[in-house]
């Protein structure tokens, strides 16, 4: 998998197209999800434009704790209900936040960040295993496109990936 680069798209669809495939490659014959994990993070982190942080939070104990990532250090434990991570776990719903700063309770891990989204990761039989979280200092980086193949993304990790029973 040594031929991943950043490459400029001309579409925001051939981006994501060429980020699950490489995800895929990545994941698909490899079963530990801790290494599937850190792989994940590190691509987006290597391959995404306008971002500076890119990781998973894991659902444990009835809280998020911080999982692999790229990017400063963060919040290790987040409440479910809290800040965007914790919102999007309680609701089991993708949260495109344009504007961090408009949020209610949000976190600033970084405090550079400016929007956010966070996409849900559920098992096979819809309970919470943990989040993917995207920060970008630039407002409004995210939308409806990002949304659609990151929640993408997230499933090829859905189909790919064991995760150990103590988590969800």
């Amino acid at each position: 998998m040594n031929n991943i680069e950043k490459i400029n798209f001309d579409s925001k669809d051939k981006f994501y197209n060429y980020l699950n495939l490489k995800l895929t490659g990545l994941i698909c014959e490899e079963p530990d999800w801790l290494a599937n994990l850190s792989n994940a993070s590190a691509l987006l982190w290597l391959l995404m434009h306008d971002i500076n942080w890119a990781g998973f939070y894991l659902y444990k104990n009835g809280e998020l704790v911080l999982g692999p990532f790229q990017g400063k250090p963060a919040c290790t434990h987040i409440s479910l209900g809290k800040g965007v991570c914790g919102t999007a776990a309680s609701e089991l719903k993708t949260q495109l936040v344009k504007n961090v700063h408009e949020f209610p309770g949000h976190i600033a891990c970084d405090s550079a960040s400016n929007s956010e989204i966070v996409i849900p990761i559920l098992s096979d039989n819809n309970k919470l295993v943990g989040v993917l979280d995207i920060d970008s200092p630039i407002l409004q980086r995210f939308d409806e496109t990002d949304k659609k193949y990151l929640e993408k993304f997230v499933s090829i990790i859905v189909k790919y990936v064991v995760f150990p029973e103590n988590f969800s």
